[in-house]
């Protein structure tokens, strides 16, 4: 089945409704690969007039999230992911439209096997994030745990 991710990657916003509170947009999806854009508005800011720390941490997670659909998009009706833990540096006061750009720590393919193997599987997802000047503002951790839906307890 022909999976069409630049149609998942827009319609992210509306399947996961804080993504569209933020005003996060999923710009790029790929197999276990992801980008997602952190708007500059001024209630994303914090006290010193920089994105807030937690604006950060949410485009973050979002493109993580988007990494792992990029890659397990044939099998999403088949599986429930959670992040279950997550790990942010901020390195540069972040001034503007951020993005994000996600990695899966693990192979897609060794991925789906641990999940059809096991009815889960665990793995990480790294996270750099860029000014538009590309400075490195921080970076982030996700990791993941995916099991199938009839394995669930």
């Amino acid at each position: 089945m022909e999976v069409d991710l630049d149609l998942i990657a827009k319609s992210m916003g509306t399947a996961v409704p804080y993504i569209g509170h933020m005003g996060i947009e999923v710009t790029a999806m790929s197999e276990g690969a992801a980008t997602a854009l952190l708007p500059d508005r001024p209630e994303l800011h914090n006290h010193v007039g920089s994105q807030h720390a937690g604006a950060l941490f949410g485009v973050a997670e979002t493109a993580s999230g988007a990494a792992f659909v990029g890659g397990f998009a044939a099998r999403m009706g088949d599986v429930t992911p959670l992040a279950r833990n997550a790990e942010i540096s901020y390195l540069k006061v972040a001034r503007g439209p951020i993005e994000a750009k996600a990695q899966l720590g693990t192979p897609v393919a060794d991925a789906l096997a641990a999940l059809d193997a096991d009815g889960r599987v665990d793995f990480s997802v790294e996270v750099g994030m860029t000014d538009a000047e590309g400075n490195t503002v921080a970076t982030a951790t996700v990791d993941w745990n995916v099991r199938l839906r009839d394995s669930e307890s």
